[in-house]
């Protein structure tokens, strides 16, 4: 039955080209991501017997003794092709079952023997032969012979009785045979199921992701200005920006040029006519001086020494008159001033402008050329719709619904019969079990009550009833195996036959699929067809497909398009041919004719305003002549310090109007200091700060401007002569982009459909429910542990009906005994020591 329904399965399931699948991913440009739904299965992919699995090992191990030679595929072959020769094949056949062959001989001897030795021994009984006679020679050897016997019958009894558990073990297992059947074929049903509802669900998904890799595309279309535009300005930003943002330094340096001759004109200017004052008003201090030493009082002893000394440094009230010799920078100024009035900063803006305006410019040059890619991106779903309608899954979801419900319908149906059929055998079993323990249960009572009622004192005839029934008891169960055994080494014959068998040619075949290698011989099944799945599935039987492979590709999860080949029927690589369906993109994108025109990074009048800047004068300047003049101090003495000191000699002075005159004179040299020389030292600071800003933007002026200018030149020639090749790339790029979406879109159709959709997976784990779990497992193992139980009790029944035939004459009370003239010399009435 499990046999029959796990082909039904394997056949008419790879007949109808479906199965489930199992979830698979594929990563695409632009972080989409493509995860196929998931399928889950609940029937497991391997059995575990538990702990009886151990038993059934023991028995394997038996058998493989039994049945030591390989799996004889090629006779196999011959005998399904009907090619047998008598004298060959069948010795073959002979010599591959002479270990069954022999074990059953000796069953079938066991079975004709015992029943007449049986015979001949009860009526050997009868006549008072073979120990029937109830009489007992007393000899110095029998408590000795009595524990032997005793010893090697209890043995034997407990060896019996493990094979009687053996049998029992197995015996059980049928009682949750067909229950376990029933969830296990349920489970099994359950799994095809989902992958039949399941699987139209993974074509919809596959049909939906086109809408995800399109609005991915259409995204990027959209935004053309910043993908195209941005990667044509960013190959030319290395080139572009560094000039500009030269040009606009350099148009920076020409303001700050201005302030500071400004700024150092002013400076001059005050210098000049601050120097020429301050000259003057100086003059006047010294006049106001003199004139107040020519009192008569410095003509005394006390005030002389004074004002001589007052006079002497009257000479350190001199201004540094050549500050108000530097020479004026008007005509550099005017130069820059002339430069100024073009705005170069305004030029430079624009190259900005005309650089930053290129992804714009993209987008308003390919607005025709998208919507033409658009409309043939939106082509290619209604192209990859048809070719999943002319695969046959949609189709064949039907014809296999129905066939999977007429095999469950047939599978129910069966079980009342499969579970009378069950119950029979149990029965059956369990009356085997029940036969083979009463006849053990004897043999312990008799070894009990002998044992226990044996009184070494007492001679044959005076036993006691406990050592008499004791004897009765062995003899209960001599008669009881005679009677039974022969009968159960029937059963154990035809189930050793039909197990072994079954377990040599089946389950080990199909364990290391050798039985997959005989199916897969050409020419077997069909004479017509060399291989019969290519014949049935693809009408072209010289396509190898073999069943081992079917098996196999099943087993590993895939796809029931590869596993069966289905390629030649209907090639999905053809029809979803990347080429095919891209081309016309590519031409698109090809074809897409677009200029950059008029990217003008500085014009003429930017570009002579830089030639002018460098000409302007500002390098000819002597800074090392104001450098010079602004290091010096307006006056050759610190003001403030000559009035201190002044002031200091005319309170020394004892004439009050002469020291009031010079301390007047002291305030003006103060206000003068406060007045005009911290004026003239502030722009002297002025003058210097300009002079080094001038100094440094004056450095290497025409050499800069002239660098400037070429790579200003280059920038231009490499805008002017390359945009049309980087336009040119990174079109070419960009369409790449867009068809990678649908290039790695389509290869992952093809691999979904081809490997991963109606993965066949539960078709193998059905057939394994079916041969390796129901047939091997369920029936199979459990039958071959209960013969190999109920013949290991049978067989060391042998031994237990001689030495139980020789025990019962030491327990049962004998009719008559041995005579002697001297009791002292009977040794059942003196003690045994």
């Amino acid at each position: 039955m499990a046999l029959i329904l796990g082909v039904l399965l394997l056949l008419g399931l790879c007949g109808n080209t479906m199965s489930g699948g199992q979830s698979v991913s594929t990563d695409t440009p632009g972080a989409l991501n493509y995860e196929l739904l998931e399928m889950k299965f609940e029937t497991q992919d391997s059995y575990q017997a538990g702990p009886i699995g151990a038993l059934f090992n023991m028995v394997h191990i038996f058998l493989s003794v039994v049945q030591p030679n390989d799996f004889p595929a090629e006779t196999i072959r011959r005998i399904i092709q009907k090619k047998a020769n008598s004298s060959v094949d069948y010795d073959k056949i002979v010599s591959y079952e002479i270990g069954v062959i022999v074990c059953a001989l000796l069953g079938l001897l066991f079975i004709i023997l015992m029943p007449v030795v049986g015979y001949f021994f009860c009526m050997c009984r009868c006549c008072n032969k073979c120990g029937g006679k109830m009489h007992q020679r007393q000899k110095a050897s029998g408590p000795c012979r009595r524990k032997f016997f005793a010893g090697s019958l209890l043995v034997i009894c407990v060896l019996i009785s493990l094979g009687i558990l053996y049998a029992f073990l197995a015996n059980n297992q049928v009682r949750t045979l067909t229950k376990s059947t029933q969830k296990l074929a349920d489970s099994n049903f359950k799994d095809l199921r989902t992958f039949l509802k399941e699987t139209p669900k993974q074509i919809n998904y596959i049909l939906a992701q086109y809408n995800t890799t399109k609005n991915q595309a259409f995204s990027d279309l959209n935004r053309i200005n910043s993908l195209l535009g941005g990667r044509i300005h960013k190959q030319l930003k290395p080139k572009v920006i560094p000039v500009l943002d030269e040009i606009k330094a350099m148009a920076t340096a020409i303001k700050e040029t201005k302030e500071a001759l400004e700024n150092m004109n002013n400076s001059l200017r005050i210098l000049s006519d601050g120097s020429t004052q301050l000259s003057n008003n100086l003059t006047n201090v010294k006049d106001s001086i003199q004139r107040s030493l020519s009192d008569s009082h410095c003509s005394s002893n006390q005030a002389k020494s004074i004002c001589d000394e007052i006079r002497s440094s009257l000479g350190l009230l001199e201004s540094n008159s050549d500050l108000g010799q530097l020479p004026s920078v008007d005509s550099q100024l005017e130069s820059v001033n002339d430069i100024l009035r073009t705005n170069l900063d305004e030029l430079v803006t624009e190259g900005y402008r005309a650089f930053d305006e290129i992804p714009e410019k993209v987008q308003n040059e390919t607005t025709d050329i998208v919507t033409d890619v658009k409309e043939v991106l939106n082509s290619i779903g209604s192209v990859i719709d048809s070719v999943s309608k002319q695969i046959p899954i949609q189709d064949t979801l039907s014809d296999l619904t129905g066939y999977l419900n007429n095999t469950e319908d047939f599978f129910h149906h069966s079980l009342p019969t499969m579970e009378k059929d069950d119950s029979y055998w149990w029965l059956g079993g369990l009356i085997i079990c029940f036969l083979l323990t009463l006849i053990v249960i004897f043999f312990y009572l008799g070894l009990l009550c002998g044992v226990c009622g044996y009184d070494k004192h007492a001679t044959p005839t005076s036993r006691g009833c406990v050592s008499n029934m004791g004897g009765i008891f062995l003899m209960t169960g001599v008669g009881l195996s005679f009677l039974f055994c022969w009968l159960l080494m029937i059963f154990v014959a035809l189930t050793f036959i039909i197990g072994t068998n079954i377990q040599k040619l089946v389950c080990e075949p199909f364990a290391d699929m050798s039985i997959f290698q005989v199916l897969d011989t050409p020419y077997l099944i069909n004479e017509e067809w060399k291989y019969y799945l290519s014949g049935m599935i693809l009408n072209n039987p010289d396509i190898k497909l073999t069943f081992e492979q079917v098996y196999s590709d099943c087993k590993k999860d895939r796809g029931i398009y590869a596993t069966l080949q289905l390629q030649n029927l209907y090639n999905v690589s053809e029809h979803l041919s990347i080429q095919e369906h891209t081309g016309n993109i590519i031409s698109e994108f090809e074809n897409m004719n677009f200029t950059l025109d008029n990217i003008v990074l500085l014009d003429a009048a930017g570009i002579k305003n830089l030639q002018d800047f460098a000409t302007c004068g500002i390098d000819k300047i002597n800074y090392t002549t104001y450098l010079a003049q602004a290091d010096k101090s307006p006056v050759k003495v610190n003001l403030v310090s000559f009035s201190n000191d002044l002031e200091a000699k005319a309170n020394r002075l004892t004439s009050e109007n002469l020291k009031q005159s010079l301390k007047a004179d002291a305030q003006t040299l103060r206000n003068i200091h406060q007045q005009q020389v911290l004026p003239m030292e502030q722009s002297l600071s002025t003058l210097q700060q300009c002079i080094r800003i001038l100094q440094q933007m004056s450095s290497g002026l025409p050499e800069r401007v002239s660098k400037i200018l070429y790579c200003l030149d280059s920038a231009q020639n490499f805008v002017t002569n390359n945009i049309s090749s980087i336009i040119f790339e990174e079109t070419r790029n960009f369409g790449r982009t867009i068809i990678g979406y649908f290039e790695h879109y389509l290869q992952w159709v093809e691999f979904s459909i081809t490997e991963k959709i109606a993965s066949c997976k539960p078709v193998a784990t059905a057939l394994d429910s079916a041969i390796g779990v129901i047939l091997c497992n369920y029936i199979v193992n459990p039958l071959n542990l209960f013969w190999f139980g109920i013949g290991k009790a049978v067989v060391l029944l042998l031994l237990a009906v001689v030495f139980a035939v020789k025990l019962a004459k030491y327990y049962r009370r004998m009719d008559s005994e041995d005579v002697y003239d001297d009791v002292e010399t009977v040794p059942m009435k003196n003690p045994v020591l």
